[in-house]
């Protein structure tokens, strides 16, 4: 998958003579024109060819790595909202809570989307508390054991650090689903999820420096 592509359409306007009743043609694309792709961070941009162009640009079919992808996320999200519960009874920060709030208002929908989308796909939900072993910046049980135990300023302390990490495993779950996956509908979801994690790991970040 990749990020959009830039056409460079050579238009070629075809005028008639000076007469008045002339009319100009409309211009149109030239068939051949190149498509440039933009390349990953630290690498350039460059032409793909014809046959290649076809098969760039997302499509609404669902590979393996969508799938996949989109299962092991609601997982990753149910974790982030089991978190994201425990702050307003435990933390001391406003700033914590709102940030947990915000947390909530923006993985619950997603959650919803992506349960509708397996299943438009006949592929199955997984469940409440399936398994997750080897899944980026997921909390251990006695990670999530040791958050619902703790409150005042160790239980901000401990959600921070483990609300970024669990950011974190997100950002390179879509990274991932980015370069290998195919449904456009997925690509829209992984760069919205590097987008508002990225920003809100910012923002926890700031307020472990304020604790």
């Amino acid at each position: 998958m990749r990020a959009a592509l830039v056409v460079i359409v050579g238009t070629v306007v075809a005028l008639s003579g000076c007469s008045s009743s002339a009319t100009p043609q409309t211009p149109r694309a030239d068939s051949t024109a190149p498509v440039i792709a933009p390349g990953r961070p630290g690498e350039e941009a460059r032409t793909l060819a014809p046959g290649e162009a076809a098969t760039a640009v997302p499509s609404p079919t669902a590979n393996a790595a969508d799938i996949t992808y989109v299962q092991d996320m609601i997982v990753h999200h149910r974790q982030a909202l089991d978190m994201a519960l425990l702050a307003p009874n435990r933390a001391e920060s406003a700033k914590l809570k709102s940030l947990a709030d915000r947390i909530q208002a923006a993985q619950g929908p997603e959650i919803q989307f992506m349960t509708t989308w397996l299943r438009e796909q006949g592929q199955q939900v997984p469940e409440h508390h399936a398994a997750h072993e080897g899944m980026p910046g997921m909390a251990t049980p006695e990670q999530l054991e040791a958050l619902k135990a703790a409150t005042g300023k160790d239980f901000d302390r401990m959600f921070l650090e483990l609300m970024i990490n669990h950011h974190l495993g997100a950002i390179k779950m879509s990274e991932q689903v980015l370069m290998s996956g195919t449904h456009i509908r997925v690509e829209e979801l992984a760069n919205d999820v590097n987008v508002t994690q990225t920003a809100e790991i910012r923002r926890m970040q700031e307020l472990q420096t304020e604790l």
